[in-house]
């Protein structure tokens, strides 16, 4: 349900407008896409992982990755995304994309710094994958990406559960603390799901208590695809990659955000606030077979 003229949901107008964005998001809603153009299909068949976002059977929001060796992502025709994977039992997801479901993707290269996000309708594909009818796709800039390298872990097994429960423990809340990167995943009107990207140097995202994280939003792309969604539905769901070790850290709950002055100069380069309540929360080892590189920061991360 996009605001008439636009391609924007009244929640992405409300955060574009509070934000004084509206005019920079009109030149950048020109990009959105129904179809998967040429280029970002080559794009998709380079990529080791992609971010998927969906509610579970109960209404949780999540997001989750996926992962396998190049070409293991296809864009068979300019409407649809072929995935050769599906999430596994250790999964919250697991059940949700076993049938037909709204998803939210983006596929990064962070060796490239680049980003693209494919949302839509995923079904299985009778083969252990999923087929995506791509309903939105967006190229995103470059900021906030630290580029790393993908390298294959030939010892890596099925993913597997080391913990689970509806706050973080000490050593997450450390984890989360250290971390550079993180994906979210947010719904909107009718159901639709995004799956967005941050990123920023260490500490940047802040495990305040044991069932609250805290992130500032840098400058971006002046759409608030995640804000928008969070000004009409709180639901998110946030995925932490251990680049080192292939696991995952995984966490659901409620987001609002905290559009104060006071906010805004609280954390350096921060335009706002978001502060997520943690009800669930999912720690994953072996969750890809991949590992990456240490990171080379991005210039665009205040500093």
């Amino acid at each position: 349900m996009t605001a008439v003229g636009t391609p924007y949901h009244p929640g992405e107008r409300a955060a574009q407008a509070r934000a004084g964005r509206t005019e920079r998001a009109d030149h950048a809603g020109r990009s959105i896409r129904s179809t998967v153009p040429a280029v970002a299909a080559r794009f998709l068949t380079e990529r080791r992982m992609l971010v998927v976002g969906a509610a579970d059977q109960d209404g949780q929001v999540w997001a989750t990755q996926l992962s396998g060796p190049a070409g293991f992502l296809q864009a068979p025709d300019e409407r649809t995304l072929a995935v050769a994977a599906r999430p596994a039992g250790a999964d919250p997801l697991a059940g949700a994309l076993a049938r037909p479901a709204r998803v939210g993707t983006i596929a990064l290269d962070p060796a490239g710094r680049r980003r693209m996000r494919l949302n839509g309708h995923s079904a299985p594909d009778g083969r252990g994958g999923l087929r995506i009818h791509a309903q939105e796709v967006v190229a995103n800039c470059p900021k906030y990406i630290q580029r790393r390298t993908p390298l294959d872990r030939p010892d890596a097994g099925p993913p597997r559960t080391v913990a689970a429960g509806p706050a973080l423990s000490t050593g997450q809340r450390l984890f989360a603390a250290t971390a550079d990167t993180f994906f979210i995943a947010t719904t909107g009107p009718d159901g639709t799901v995004d799956a967005s990207h941050r990123g920023g140097l260490p500490g940047f995202l802040e495990a305040v208590a044991p069932d609250r994280l805290r992130w500032p939003e840098y400058p971006g792309n002046s759409m608030f695809m995640t804000l928008g969604n969070l000004e009409l539905d709180p639901r998110a769901g946030l995925l932490l990659p251990d680049w080192e070790t292939g696991g995952a850290l995984l966490v659901t709950g409620e987001a609002r955000t905290d559009w104060s002055e006071e906010a805004r100069q609280s954390a350096p380069g921060a335009e706002r606030m978001v502060e997520l309540t943690v009800t669930g929360v999912l720690e994953l080892v072996d969750a890809t077979p991949l590992t990456w590189t240490d990171p080379e920061y991005s210039p665009a991360d205040p500093r």
